[in-house]
């Protein structure tokens, strides 16, 4: 995921995407936690996932 594909979005679409990886991310932490989580790269792109949707969102509020 870029950030040019989440700049053309709307809030309301952001705000659901933020939910959506936040929720992917608690789960892979729980699957950390019971070692069932052979890639753990996937952490990292999760949380940068959601560092690119929150930057979106926060230019999408200040326009």
């Amino acid at each position: 995921m870029n950030y040019i594909d989440l700049k053309d979005k709307s809030e309301a679409e952001l705000t659901a995407m933020l939910k959506e990886k936040k929720l992917e991310l608690f789960t892979l932490n729980a699957k950390q936690k019971t070692m069932q989580l052979t890639n753990t790269s996937e952490l990292r792109v999760a949380k940068k996932d959601i560092a690119r949707i929150q930057t979106a969102l926060t230019a999408a509020r200040s326009k």
